[in-house]
């Protein structure tokens, strides 16, 4: 497989699977332009890699998302990754904390889609790292989860209004990735349960079938496929990278 001639935008590419995404894709071939918050976090990714620029930008806001397309220039390829993730039972979950899952989560991609979509001159690829929470729920993350089932319903319609364009539109729905993200949710749950950081751990990797994490290299490999030829046909799917458990 190879991606010369390709530029993809990957937003959240400065750590966990934007990172590996980053890289694995720069492996192949494809000019990457990474995109966050954090610059010094994309710039110690694009110095482990070669042909990888960094942009700053916030996939809440409107105008920062507009600015880091136009620094980026025109891409082939947009892979919608920026995520973040909160826990609390609903009874105890407040608008601000509902309002920044959605934002983040479910807001930061349409913003990223969108301008996406619009600066595609012919071919293009709309991929959306979700999560198994956008097919299934879990417990005390209803907010996470309800941003992630809409991110799943806008790639399906999305699909279906580019679907005689030469441009596809999926999700990639993995379960609990070995991360910092998945760090920070053993870390709370070690907090809120007593739990011990392994117990916690292990209560995650309980969740797959598999009795494991996922790697962020699965993620990669997924959106490779997708971006790759012979995919043509796969739009408005979810792949779902559960070991069974969805």
């Amino acid at each position: 497989m190879t991606m010369l001639g390709k530029r993809v935008l990957i937003t959240g590419g400065g750590s966990g699977a934007g990172e590996n995404l980053a890289l694995g894709f720069a492996a192949q071939g494809a000019e990457v332009v990474i995109a966050g918050r954090r610059l010094n976090a994309l710039q110690a990714v694009a110095a482990k890699g070669t042909g990888i620029r960094c942009v700053a930008g916030d996939v809440t806001d409107e105008a920062s998302v507009k600015g880091m397309f136009a620094a980026a220039g025109a891409v082939d390829i947009v892979i919608a990754n920026a995520g973040a993730a909160d826990s609390s039972v609903m009874a105890k979950t407040s608008l601000e904390q509902w309002n920044a899952m959605l934002a983040v989560n479910l807001t930061g991609v349409f913003l990223t889609f969108r301008e996406g979509l619009n600066q595609f001159s012919g071919w293009g690829r709309l991929i959306a790292v979700a999560s198994t929470a956008g097919l299934k729920g879990y417990a005390k993350v209803a907010p996470y989860a309800a941003a992630k089932h809409g991110v799943i319903g806008m790639c399906r319609s999305l699909a279906l209004e580019v679907a005689r364009k030469p441009v596809t539109v999926n999700a990639i729905c993995p379960g609990f990735l070995d991360t910092p993200m998945t760090d920070h949710s053993v870390q709370v749950i070690a907090e809120k349960t007593g739990k011990s950081l392994a117990e916690a751990r292990a209560a995650l990797e309980g969740l797959n079938p598999q009795n494991r994490l996922f790697q962020p290299s699965e993620v990669t490999a997924a959106a490779l496929f997708l971006a790759g030829a012979g995919s043509e046909g796969i739009n408005g799917q979810t792949i779902t990278i559960a070991g069974g458990e969805v």
